[in-house]
């Protein structure tokens, strides 16, 4: 607790791993990490009980799912912690490549569940979303070609970074997901705008991004549906917009009681997209703003310690990593309450689902790896060496 209030100290040489790991990471965000992980169980036993009824399977069988789901991702979740950024790098761009070759399988041996969009591949009763473990790679390859880009006779790397962003999300928005390919985008924006690109282009790369969309709605009907359901001026009470809708104002400030909501029997993805709306039903604005408090501390800490880092791919990385995990919260709890259309995107640790956990643990556990406090890892020290 001394270390949370005053600071962490500097990894002194040849110190154990662990003692090395628990001086060297930071604790406020791991504990809001595993904070986020006991409010998704919590709200899972609440959710996901109509769901497994329906499929007529015991009544807390997606909670005991989730909670072994939970405990392999937070094992990830402290390895990857434990790595320096060049580990970090090589496994995220072998993950990238790994994930990459599953995403171009898709078309082949993928499935859609009946959604619409062939996102998943149906592995032994399971099923894995390939794009959601191709997030921290892509953030990882990245950094890492903008990283290079900033040494003495290095390869152009940001030109490198905008091709692989730009096959990255023609692929997702093929499938199509557009929410995923949208996630991509913003987290090369903000990484590439860290790196030291000109407003102008960035400018101009979202101009691009607003006509691609432009020309989606024309060309798919998916797309399009949802657009046209989000500009209504009238909610339909019988979509899941308006049921998600009519929970959150019915909860108020201090929700209608544990057990007590209706959401959950009405929303075929409470327990998943919407579960921000059985939170808001049940415990009320109360517990949404708890929930948008933790996600808040972890970035806003996790970009406080990038500031300090001098190491261009720990720093480039951290901020993709950081930024796209705060945003695509941001997006799951605005979809819930209209203020952006539908994604069909997770909230991070509390949805359900063994891919979203699993590869937000890998992606957390990255970017707590990347905030570490190291040996002359702090610009502070290299201006004093320069007096």
């Amino acid at each position: 607790m001394t270390e949370m209030v005053f600071g962490t100290a500097p990894a002194r040489a040849g110190d154990p791993i662990l003692p090395r790991w628990w001086r060297t990471i930071d604790k406020w965000s791991l504990a809001c990490v595993l904070g986020l992980f006991a409010m998704g169980l919590l709200l899972g036993l609440a959710a996901s009980v109509p769901l497994a009824e329906k499929n007529n399977l015991p009544r807390f069988y997606y909670v005991e799912r989730q909670a072994a789901f939970g405990g392999l991702a937070l094992l990830v979740m402290l390895v990857f912690s434990m790595m320096s950024p060049r580990q970090v790098r090589r496994l995220g761009v072998l993950g990238f490549a790994g994930a990459f070759l599953l995403i171009l399988a898709l078309p082949i041996i993928g499935t859609d569940h009946g959604k619409g969009a062939v996102r998943w591949l149906s592995i032994g009763g399971t099923s894995l979303q390939p794009s959601e473990f191709l997030k921290p790679g892509f953030v990882a390859l990245c950094a890492w070609f903008m990283a290079a880009s900033q040494e003495v006779g290095g390869p152009p790397g940001k030109f490198y970074s905008f091709i692989a962003t730009t096959v990255i999300v023609v692929l997702l928005a093929l499938q199509p997901d557009f929410g995923q390919a949208s996630l991509v985008l913003f987290a090369w924006l903000v990484m590439y705008f860290v790196a030291g690109a000109p407003m102008v282009l960035l400018m101009g790369v979202a101009g691009l991004a607003g006509l691609g969309g432009f020309f989606a709605y024309g060309a798919s009907d998916h797309f399009a549906r949802r657009i046209n359901g989000f500009l209504s001026s009238e909610i339909d009470p019988r979509t899941q917009i308006g049921y998600a809708t009519n929970a959150i104002q019915e909860g108020g400030f201090f929700g209608v009681g544990v057990g007590e909501g209706t959401v959950k029997w009405s929303l075929p993805d409470a327990h998943t997209d919407f579960i921000i709306a059985v939170a808001a039903e049940e415990y009320g604005l109360i517990m949404v703003l708890a929930i948008i408090a933790l996600y808040c501390t972890i970035v806003v800490r996790s970009l406080l310690r990038l500031l300090k880092e001098r190491d261009p791919f720990a720093r480039i990385a951290g901020t993709g990593l950081a930024c796209s995990f705060g945003v695509q919260a941001l997006i799951n709890m605005g979809v819930a309450v209209r203020l952006l259309p539908a994604k069909g995107m997770t909230l991070p640790f509390v949805s359900y689902g063994g891919s979203s956990v699993i590869a937000s643990a890998v992606a957390m556990g990255a970017l707590l790896a990347l905030t570490r406090t190291r040996p002359q890892g702090e610009m502070a020290e290299i201006l004093r060496r320069g007096r």
